[in-house]
């Protein structure tokens, strides 16, 4: 019970520095979605979409591998060095060749050829972002929780700040005659949504430098041998990986391109989904969170003699904890969406649906574990492919016919098919004690309390106090079920 007070512990700081960053970015959305058209949006999501794709190909799983072969303290700081030395090359090959070939990028895109430059910026963030993987990866294997936290908050303000000062600030000043001369000379107008991507590279730039303490303590050595074992064991992952970028972020690009309209207006439909998908994105703060702690934890304790048993634990309280996310959003979703315009209101309905998708994605990354730990990793490649098949065709077929909502079930149905299958696959290699029946539980009460609220809400449309209260009852009777059934447990832990 102590490894899950921990673990729970660590969770918490993740997820507390995760939050915060989360809306500070949030309080950024209804400053772009109201600066720049649903067009410039659109292209913002796209870029980023772009971003973590490549991010997999810069940093091809090395935290992972660093984490299955640097666990024991004598092999540390070697695993350490061989894995930073990788990335460092291959970060240098791959930013470079996207600088060289910026113009063809974009043009490949089909941007204006101007927006060239922002290609170039991304290059550098990817190649900064990269470097500063490993290292932080070092932080949650050596249990550094409030450390890591200070080192993605200060890039996230320092984003923050930087966007607020080139888009309010700076506009601001010159419209009131201040400083002129000084502003004439840092900002420009024309270059718009460029300010985005050149406040992400200071925050890049400057979570790079904070992280020169752990840097520093790379050797001047490089073991081939670890190498070649770290990559074989990494390359499966990379599979995995690439095919998780396509079922998460594939859609925005195919609703670019599969949508009836013209460009501008399917751009305008993809703005739409982009902004209603951030309203989805607490459950994948609090996933985030898990996993920045859960990875180590679930290496570090696979030798415990009831490690079966602790995984199953954690998979259970997980899955509590996202069905009171989902159940918080969905029954406060009308205070959610002030967030967007009123122009963004009209795609709420993929929100529930993104919200069980991710769940179901947090539940994968749990049982998952199996495939690491028996370095079986080529298998979770395949099932990793199995969704990304899923994600692909499904998408084309209902996008043209039902637009974004067809990407949002073909999310759900991918995260909960390769959940099932990863589940059953890994009873073979690595049987975890699951307690399934008080997961399907949870997860259909809280999806049974949205249907209860909604149809409740439609009573009291007009009086939206009480329709806050009765919100808050269904809230609390959840709760309630929760404590009943696992008080006992929650008084041991």
């Amino acid at each position: 019970m102590s490894l899950l007070k921990k673990l729970a512990g660590e969770t918490a700081i993740y997820g507390l520095s995760s939050i915060v960053g989360r809306v500070l970015n949030y309080l950024l959305m209804p400053l772009y979605v109201r600066l720049f058209t649903k067009v410039e949006y659109g292209i913002v999501s796209e870029l980023y979409a772009l971003t973590g794709f490549l991010m997999v190909l810069f940093i091809y799983r090395m935290e992972t591998a660093f984490f299955r072969y640097g666990t024991e303290e004598e092999n540390r700081e070697e695993a350490f060095s061989t894995a930073l030395w990788s990335v460092i090359g291959t970060s240098f090959f791959f930013s470079l060749a996207i600088l060289v070939f910026s113009k063809n990028i974009t043009a490949w895109l089909d941007y204006a050829p101007e927006m060239h430059t922002f290609v170039t910026i991304f290059g550098l963030i990817l190649a900064f972002d990269t470097l500063a993987e490993i290292p932080l990866a070092r932080l949650r294997l050596e249990h550094r929780a409030k450390r890591f936290a200070f080192v993605r908050l200060t890039g996230i303000a320092i984003n923050v700040g930087l966007n607020l000062f080139f888009l309010l600030l700076c506009p601001w000043l010159l419209e009131q005659g201040i400083m002129v001369g000084f502003m004439e000379k840092v900002y420009h107008p024309e270059f718009g949504v460029g300010y985005i991507f050149l406040s992400n590279l200071a925050a890049s730039t400057v979570v790079l430098l904070l992280l020169l303490p752990e840097i520093r303590r790379i050797k001047w050595q490089f073991d081939p041998r670890l190498w070649r074992t770290m990559f074989l064991y990494a390359a499966p992952l990379i599979l995995a990986s690439l095919a998780g970028i396509v079922n998460e972020m594939l859609d925005r690009e195919l609703l670019k391109h599969l949508l009836p309209g013209t460009t501008e207006e399917n751009l305008a439909q993809l703005g739409i989904y982009s902004g209603c998908y951030k309203l989805a994105m607490l459950m994948s703060l609090f996933i985030q969170a898990f996993r920045y702690a859960a990875e180590p934890f679930f290496f570090a304790n696979a030798k415990h003699k009831d490690a079966k048993v602790l995984y199953g634990d954690v998979t259970k309280y997980f899955t509590i904890a996202g069905a009171i996310a989902f159940l918080f959003v969905m029954l406060y979703l009308d205070l959610f969406k002030l967030i967007l315009p009123e122009g963004y209101w009209v795609g709420l309905s993929v929100v529930p649906i993104l919200l069980l998708a991710n769940l179901f994605l947090g539940l994968y990354y749990n049982v998952s574990i199996w495939y690491k730990l028996t370095d079986q990793t080529m298998l979770g490649g395949w099932i990793a492919l199995g969704g990304a098949a899923i994600t692909i065709v499904l998408n084309v077929w209902w996008i043209p016919t039902i637009g974004y909502m067809g990407s949002a079930w073909a999310t759900l149905i991918c995260y909960a098919s390769m959940t099932v299958a990863c589940w059953w696959w890994g009873r073979k290699y690595y049987p975890v004690q699951y307690d399934l029946g008080k997961m399907a539980l949870y997860i259909g009460l809280a999806v049974g309390f949205v249907f209860l609220a909604q149809y409740a809400g439609n009573n009291f449309a007009a009086l939206q106090m009480i329709k806050y209260g009765v919100n808050t009852a269904f809230f609390l009777a959840f709760l309630g079920v929760v404590w009943r059934l696992e008080k006992k447990h929650f008084d041991t832990i």
